[in-house]
């Protein structure tokens, strides 16, 4: 068993296993459906969430400067000093007038890898951007003994996929001849 409990999460990476029982345009909608399930006292543990049609989604945040750069290496390289400021304040016994010359050296040294690695791209990229992989629908999968009863209690909400049972009705009855297209009988 795993340290999270849970003895059917496989160590190596592998392919859903299940019917499809529902499908939702958002990962909010899936989820819901799963809540739903695990407050009518379903067996959640047989369910999983496949998202399909992967893309990878890059949004441009800002365009890159060299005094947006400098400042946000200010700032990295301020926040890595007061770290190293703090550490010699509490390991010293006079360490207290450490503090402010860390944040202005550890400022000045990410100002200045901040600048120099920026120039060296030359303009290559001069934006920043926010990267997360998206999908554009999302399964919800069951194992195949307990899709029927999922099936029946996401009906009240919406998004469910019929079975391969369901789609292995017997053919509709045959219709009575169709009458001619003149409309006389025979």
């Amino acid at each position: 068993m795993s340290l999270s409990g849970n003895a059917r999460t496989p160590s190596v990476p592998t392919l859903p296993q299940g019917e499809t029982i529902a499908r939702y345009d958002t990962y909010l909608a899936a989820q819901r459906a799963v809540d739903h399930l695990a407050d009518k006292q379903f067996a959640v543990q047989n369910v999983t969430i496949v998202g399909t049609d992967l893309q990878m989604v890059e949004r441009v945040l800002t365009r890159l400067s060299y005094p947006r750069v400098a400042l946000g290496g200010f700032a990295s390289g301020a926040w890595f000093g007061l770290f190293v400021g703090l550490l010699f304040s509490l390991l010293s016994t006079d360490g207290q007038g450490l503090l402010l010359p860390a944040i202005i050296i550890g400022g000045g040294f990410g100002m200045l890898f901040s600048v120099i690695s920026y120039a060296l791209t030359r303009g290559r990229r001069d934006f920043t951007s926010s990267s997360q992989i998206v999908a554009a629908h999302y399964a919800v999968l069951c194992s195949g003994e307990l899709a029927p009863q999922a099936r029946t209690l996401l009906a009240e909400i919406g998004g469910v996929v019929n079975g391969w049972a369901a789609a292995q009705q017997a053919p509709a009855a045959p219709s009575e001849q169709a009458a001619p297209p003149d409309g006389s009988a025979q």
